[in-house]
């Protein structure tokens, strides 16, 4: 068995993943993956980390836990997504970025020190996440949140290289949030492990929420009647559509950030392309490219 975190991170997925794979159960679990409620495990999980205490759990504790995530006998692949597996929103920044991660990831994989482990990662433009992340905080100003980080000091090829060295060997899946729309089949195929050919239902969530009914019903209609062949072909005719059909609304977010100027969110989405080049030559990393 090989049990799947799949890490978050906060502002990316917001669910979308876990909710499509629920959905698709069934289908998953004839081919061996298991897919558990969030509930039977989130709590779960980190009440027992804590009392570990990093140390690697006898197999007593491995099979006791593993009985409350799971109903079914066995399995290929367990999946498990929590965007709180790096940090809770309120720790996030703290000197850098998710300076926590890489011991809070390795305690909750010792929780089943003989099960390989497989990690997955969806990191996005710090020029937007950061808005998004503090509009998670609470009683803070934007001053304190930041306190006094410059935030083109943020690199998530820092948090990732953190992770890959205290789990030496755990293949780690890294795409861009920005990316999502585009390559959504990917993600969803290679967080589950599902055989190709597979085929998914609900998996237009995402695009529901940045395209007009009318685009998507469009496009849903043109790809039944042009089956698509390539992961390319279908991005191409993704990005079609949303060039034609997306909703401003949903896709421009407006940034009020005090301090920040045009330049600011410039500079640092060009930062965060030098790191998203970064992670993409890291050994151990496997990145999902639109």
């Amino acid at each position: 068995m090989r049990i799947v975190y799949h890490l978050g991170a906060h502002c990316t997925d917001e669910e979308r993943l876990l909710r499509c794979l629920l959905k698709n159960r069934q289908t998953l679990g004839e081919q061996g993956i298991v897919v558990p409620g969030p509930a039977r495990y989130r709590s779960l999980l980190r009440d027992t980390a804590i009392t570990l205490k990093g140390q690697p759990a006898g197999r007593d504790t491995q099979a006791l836990v593993l009985e409350q995530i799971m109903e079914e006998d066995r399995a290929e692949r367990l999946i498990l997504s929590w965007d709180n597996f790096l940090s809770f929103p309120q720790w996030v920044l703290k000197e850098r970025l998710y300076p926590a991660a890489a011991e809070r990831v390795r305690a909750f994989t010792q929780i089943f020190p003989e099960i390989e482990a497989e990690f997955h990662l969806a990191i996005r433009n710090p020029a937007t996440f950061l808005p998004e992340l503090f509009a998670k905080q609470r009683d803070k100003s934007f001053e304190q949140f930041m306190a006094g980080i410059d935030p083109l000091d943020l690199h998530w090829s820092e948090v990732i290289e953190d992770v890959l060295i205290n789990n030496p060997g755990v293949p780690f899946t890294v795409w861009c949030d920005e990316d999502t729309p585009l390559i959504w089949p990917e993600v969803l195929q290679a967080v589950s492990g599902h055989a190709e050919g597979t085929s998914l239902t609900d998996t237009d969530e995402l695009l529901s929420m940045i395209m007009s009914p009318e685009g998507l019903t469009r496009m849903t209609a043109y790809i039944d009647s042009h089956p698509v062949q390539t992961a390319t072909q279908r991005r191409r005719i993704v990005s079609a559509f949303l060039d034609k059909f997306a909703l401003p609304d949903r896709v421009e977010m407006e940034l009020e950030v005090p301090g920040w100027t045009e330049d600011t969110v410039t500079a640092l989405t060009a930062t965060y392309h030098e790191d998203v080049a970064r992670i993409r030559a890291m050994p151990g990393v496997t990145f999902i490219s639109a």
